[in-house]
């Protein structure tokens, strides 16, 4: 449905936006540092499904809806923020065990993955992205719209993976390294914490 020329023009922006440090390789890498490889991976993963449902949203329209209506466009910005935050401060808050040999981790990979998840959903500034990039790709003689659109999509959403996974791959095995020092274990959840904070404090601060 999407000829070879758009495909590969594409594919070539879309890496060189992942792969361009922003707020999904920030958390990425958060949590990797903090947690874990795996648990890294999970919260890429997280966000990757996040932004499957932007496609959806994009292909039925939804997003368009968001895009229209400043007050939905503010409730569904400020939920996001809100949940950022409050991750934020619970990381903050949050007490690590001090024993490197514990094997304890601040969080699970499950539950990364289904933060992560919200999180994505919960930011209109994707929405938009999703409604404003994917259609400039679409060329509706090649058939069915929605059909291009879902294509475009899945390719973002699985190169966005990629790039997470790369990042998680590197901040983990930094992680591990580091997490034999007492004093960064000690600072790693006020680390993650500010790095959830800051990001919910710009997504509320954003204009549309």
């Amino acid at each position: 449905m999407i000829d070879p020329m758009t495909l590969i023009t594409y594919v070539a922006i879309v890496l060189g936006f992942v792969f361009i440090p922003g707020p999904a390789t920030l958390l990425t890498v958060a949590r990797a540092s903090s947690s874990g490889t795996r648990v890294g991976i999970a919260t890429g993963a997280g966000i990757a499904a996040g932004d499957l449902v932007h496609t959806v949203l994009a292909i039925v329209g939804i997003s368009a809806v968001i895009a229209a209506s400043a007050v939905l466009f503010s409730i569904v910005k400020y939920l996001g923020a809100a949940y950022l935050v409050y991750l934020g401060v619970r990381a903050i808050l949050e007490k690590t065990p001090l024993d490197p040999t514990s094997g304890a981790l601040p969080v699970t990979a499950a539950k990364a993955f289904r933060q992560a998840v919200l999180a994505e959903v919960l930011n209109p500034k994707t929405a938009l992205f999703f409604l404003a990039f994917l259609p400039q790709f679409v060329r509706p003689g090649n058939g069915s719209v929605a059909g291009q659109l879902a294509v475009l999509g899945v390719v973002f959403v699985l190169l966005g993976l990629l790039s997470t996974v790369v990042f998680a791959l590197g901040a983990g095995s930094l992680g591990n390294f580091l997490r034999r020092n007492p004093t960064v274990l000690k600072w790693q959840g006020k680390f993650v914490g500010g790095v959830y904070c800051a990001l919910g404090a710009r997504l509320a601060f954003q204009e549309r």
